[in-house]
Formats: structure tokens, C-alpha cells, sequence
């Protein structure tokens, strides 16, 4: 099988599609940066191509001989403070680029995909509400929310597919990347801390089970539709925050206030202040089951792996030392 997979090489793309090389698959990778990706990607089955405009069509080439498509570009929404420009690139690297795609292969294919599965988020529901939202849920009106309708309904006009997925991502938690790398340093230091009253709810899950629950998306034919990918436990920022020190065997009792967040990152900071607990019905009814369900599970896992890293990385030196 060969598979068409954009946003490659960013954080769960980069694990998801050496995943999908290990596993023997194909794949064709839409990048602005062939160079890089290739880098990434050392392996034969591995092609490359380039797409640097997404104002622009795809290169036809791209989509020959696939089976389906994993869609995850879109420009990074905690990444800078959402002025005007920051807004549009978001939209265009979602919205607009997924038309797009969608437009080429509406042109190019005769027969349908197996699967076309696009990216989404739980930003999509309501924020600050009491109990658990799962895909049954109404849709939000914040500006995150209208973005992720617009996003997923960029494949309104997609019909050569037998099957349309939409993944809604909670905050993703792994080594070297994601969520993690911005919330690190200040916990490493001892500085980290609730943020205000640590009462907002977060849903979350580990690299390990999105990348799963993308492989078992593209092969289980019974898949269809929305299915949110929240582990079965969202945690309160307390809670959370709790759990992390502990992971780092490190004090976390210094609370961060809102206020200053606020000033900092404008509208963006609703991603962090904004209270979310989102559970999915429906990856249970197609029998998913997670490998780590739990943020103690998740966390302790996580930093095991950095830490023996880590000590690899120091029982080279003194054999480096003495040559």
C-alpha cells in the first residue's frame, strides 16, 4: 500500500510516518522542504515532494498510485501570539491547502481512496462547560472552533474516497516536542506550577496512541467519521501539573498567574486557559485501546525514555575522553 502523508515531518507526523515505512507501507511525503524530509527520511520508500505555495495546486505526481491519504499540515496553533498574518497562515495551512489537495485528487484519480483521515481538534467544542464532551457534542463558537469547522469541511467536495475520517486531536505529550517542550523548562528549574486556580480541564494523549490510532485508522475499514483522540482521563491543570513534577522529581508549588499569560499571548492563551474535558465514545465502540490511559502512566513513561537517553549520552563520554 502506498500512502500520501502531509505534515510529515512535524511532531507526530515525522514518528507516524516511520511507523508506516517500518510497517512496510509506501509513502509519498508533501513537503516544502523535499531536502529536509528526505533527511529525515533516509529510506527508499520514501518520496519526497515539494509543495511550497498552499495557495498553490499540489504536484500531480504526488497522489499517483495511492491508497489513501493522512492529512496533517497546518501551521502551528500555539506557535505565536494569533495577530492578523498569524490567523491567515492558519487558515491557509488548514483550510485552504486541504481544498486544495482535495481539488487535485477530485482532477487526477479515476478510482476512490481506500481512506482520506484529516487532522482536526477538540478546540472544535465549547470551552469552560461542566462534564465531558464527547463526538456527540455541539460545536463551539470561538475562533479555534469556527476553524476547525472550516478545516474539516474543506472535504466537503472529496468524493473519490470509500472512507472520510477526521481525527480531533487533544494536547499531544511525548519526548522531544509537542506540548512538553514549551511546559519544560521552568519545571526543570523547580519554577513550574498550577496556572491560576488549576481547576481548567485538559484532554490530552500520549505520541504513542495517536500514532496507533492513525495506523489503526487507515486499516480498519470499519472506521468512519469523527473520533476524538482524548485519552479516557482528562486531567484538571493541578492535577496535571502534580504529576509532572513528579515525573521530574521536581517541587511544583509556585502558582502561575493568568494575568501575565494573558498580556503575553493575546487571544492565543485561551489554548491554556480555556477549560476542555473531552473523552471519545467512539474509539471505544471500534475497540481502540490505549496504551497509556492515564497522565501518571503517560508522564513516567515519557521522561523514563529521556532520562536513559540521557544516560546513554553520558556513558559515551568517558570512552571519548580517554581516546
Amino acid at each position: 500500500m502506498k500512502i500520501l502523508i502531509t505534515g510529515a515531518t512535524g511532531f507526530i507526523g515525522s514518528k507516524l510516518t516511520k511507523k508506516l515505512v517500518e510497517s512496510g507501507y509506501e509513502v509519498n511525503v508533501l513537503t516544502r522542504d523535499a531536502n529536509k524530509a528526505k533527511a529525515i527520511f533516509p529510506d527508499q520508500r520514501v518520496n519526497a515532494f515539494e509543495w511550497h505555495d498552499n495557495l498553490t495546486s499540489p504536484p500531480a505526481a504526488a497522489v499517483e498510485g495511492i491508497n489513501g491519504v493522512i492529512n496533517l499540515m497546518g501551521e502551528n496553533i500555539g506557535g505565536k501570539r494569533w495577530t492578523a498574518d498569524q490567523k491567515r497562515k492558519l487558515r491557509e495551512s488548514r483550510v485552504d491547502a486541504t481544498k486544495n489537495l482535495v481539488a487535485l485528487i477530485e482532477r487526477e484519480r479515476s478510482a476512490p481512496l481506500d481512506f482520506f483521515i484529516s487532522a482536526s481538534a477538540v478546540g472544535i467544542y465549547p470551552v469552560n462547560l461542566p462534564g465531558t464532551l464527547n463526538e456527540d457534542s455541539s460545536e463551539g463558537h470561538t475562533y479555534l472552533a469556527r476553524l476547525c469547522h472550516d478545516w474539516e469541511h474543506a472535504l466537503d467536495h472529496l468524493t473519490k474516497t470509500k472512507r472520510k475520517i477526521f481525527i480531533r486531536t487533544s494536547v499531544v505529550l511525548g519526548e522531544n516536542g509537542g506540548a512538553l517542550q514549551k511546559m519544560l523548562p521552568p519545571f526543570k528549574m523547580g519554577l513550574g506550577g498550577p496556572i491560576g486556580d488549576g481547576n481548567q480541564m485538559m484532554s490530552w494523549i500520549h505520541l504513542d496512541d495517536i500514532v496507533a490510532l492513525y495506523m489503526k485508522a487507515a486499516t480498519d475499514e470499519s472506521m468512519n467519521g469523527i473520533y476524538n483522540a482524548c485519552s479516557p482521563h482528562p486531567v484538571c491543570n493541578f492535577d496535571f501539573t502534580k504529576a509532572l513534577g513528579e515525573a521530574l522529581n521536581r517541587p511544583t508549588f509556585i502558582p502561575v498567574p493568568t494575568l501575565p499569560l494573558k498580556l503575553a499571548f493575546g487571544e492565543m492563551s485561551t489554548v491554556i486557559l480555556d477549560s476542555q474535558a473531552v473523552v471519545s465514545k467512539r474509539l471505544e465502540e471500534a475497540g481502540f485501546e490505549f496504551k497509556y490511559p492515564t497522565i501518571d502512566s503517560a508522564l513516567n513513561a515519557i521522561f523514563k525514555t529521556e532520562h536513559k537517553n540521557q544516560r546513554r549520552h553520558h556513558e559515551k563520554k568517558p570512552l571519548l575522553d580517554q581516546a
